[in-house]
């Protein structure tokens, strides 16, 4: 392990940029730094219930297994007493059931974590380089192993009609609102009072029994198979860590709205 570059890692990044790498963990890349973001979004969590604004992640796909795409939760009670945080217990049993057979054959597997944002008010977000949504990507992408963002209607908004994609804006007892929420409650970088809901795609997690091709810090052909113990799929972790980070980043713009009025 000293001398081998294990796929997939930021062994060989790492070793370019600052000319070390430590083979014992992931430095700065492992997912331990999470720990901290966190606790800090604990903490904003904190600030956002004072504004009604609640925050709820879940698992929603592992490997090929995924909930139905219009899933919404409805009990977080569910989310967290359910042991890979799927709010649908068939379906987390049978996820259950793929990340044994992978433990079984010394593989790994990636998956999704959705997310939705409730009580967020209209107006939060600034124009082209802090849009609300750029924010929530480049914090979601910060997070070790993500892979993939997408908010609304995601990446499936490349099928649609604009008639089918538009949100028709409705009048509802003085209070202005839309029919639909394909935009996923932003709008031109900027809240819109809706539900913001996005997906964060992870990998499968790097370090697997399975022997693979590799080469040493000198370029010399070699195999390697990481040994320990190491989660078949990182993704059940990864639910209070984009909590966090949505949290940090809604505080965030909800304090330089404040700030503005």
């Amino acid at each position: 392990m000293k001398d081998k570059l294990r796929p997939s890692h930021a062994d060989y990044t790492y070793l370019q940029k600052y000319g070390i790498r430590d083979h014992r963990g992931g430095g700065r890349a492992s997912a331990r730094e999470t720990a901290a973001r966190v606790a800090a979004g604990a903490l904003a969590k904190l600030i956002l219930l004072k504004h009604n604004i609640h925050i709820t992640a879940f698992v929603s796909q592992i490997g090929n297994i995924a909930l139905n795409k219009n899933y919404k939760p409805c009990d977080s009670s569910a989310i967290e007493s359910d042991v890979l945080r799927c709010p649908d217990k068939k379906v987390s049993i049978q996820m259950e059931q793929l990340l044994r057979q992978l433990h079984g054959e010394g593989d790994s597997t990636g998956g999704v974590v959705s997310c939705f944002i409730k009580g967020c008010p209209a107006g939060l977000g600034e124009p082209v380089f802090d849009k609300l949504h750029a924010e929530l990507a480049k914090a979601m992408l910060s997070i070790p192993a993500a892979k993939g963002f997408e908010y609304g209607e995601g990446f499936a908004s490349a099928t649609m009609k604009g008639s089918e994609h538009n949100d028709a804006f409705e009048g509802k007892k003085g209070k202005i609102t839309v029919s639909s929420n394909h935009s996923g409650g932003i709008q031109g970088g900027i809240s819109n009072g809706e539900d913001i809901c996005f997906n964060v795609a992870f990998k499968p997690v790097s370090s697997i029994l399975k022997e693979q091709e590799t080469v040493d810090v000198k370029g010399n052909e070699t195999k390697i198979s990481v040994k320990g113990r190491h989660d078949v799929c990182l993704v059940p972790r990864a639910v209070p860590v984009v909590e966090a980070m949505a949290a940090l980043v809604i505080t965030d713009h909800l304090l330089r709205l404040k700030t503005l009025k």
